[in-house]
């Protein structure tokens, strides 16, 4: 497996919208939730070993903070056909067994991760109740086999400050993980 960073989108750059169907077949879009004080959207997937480490601490940090009013989404964007285990089937039961309590959203033209320039599983991006990017960056610093503990550490911190009204913490560490599958011939520009 090759570790690639997230790209860091720049701050302030505005939420894309998208319009992706859930694991039920129910289309989802930002504005399907409403007016909310923050936006997290992330770029997961079902079998990249990097979202598998931190996948029970995904369950329980979106808990806590839907439980807070932010609007949280997961996003699989990788090739399904190089990667059976990533079908919206299998992500129904992914959803299911990790506890995922957020709209796991199937991106099969790849264009939602393009827009938000996502290269990797997991990429976090956290918007505020404007639309506006306030962090992007790593869960913490726990990776598989660096024997550091899944804390959610960074990712929480942003989200108690954009809700606190407080400013972004800082440094913003990129994410790190597996690269998104790209579909043949559908690498963005930024794909090395």
């Amino acid at each position: 497996m090759v570790l690639v960073s997230s790209t860091m989108l720049e701050l302030e750059t505005v939420a894309p919208d998208f319009d992706l169907p859930d694991t039920d077949g129910h289309r989802v879009s930002l504005a399907t939730f409403g007016n909310p004080p923050a936006y997290l959207v992330m770029f997961i997937c079902n079998h990249c070993p990097y979202v598998k480490h931190v996948r029970g601490e995904l369950a329980a940090l979106a808990r806590e903070y839907q439980a807070k009013g932010v609007a949280v989404v997961g996003i699989n964007s990788n090739d399904v056909q190089a990667y059976p285990d990533d079908s919206p089937e299998k992500m129904k039961v992914e959803k299911a067994e990790a506890g995922y309590t957020f709209p796991y959203l199937f991106d099969e033209t790849q264009e939602v991760a393009k827009a938000y320039r996502a290269a990797c599983t997991p990429d976090f991006f956290v918007f505020d109740r404007n639309r506006r990017l306030f962090y992007r960056g790593q869960l913490d610093d726990s990776r598989p086999g660096n024997g550091k503990p899944v804390t959610g550490r960074d990712l929480r911190a942003a989200l108690d400050a954009v809700l606190a009204g407080r400013p972004a913490p800082g440094p913003q560490l990129p994410s790190a993980g597996c690269n998104i599958k790209w579909k043949p011939g559908n690498e963005p520009d930024y794909f090395k």
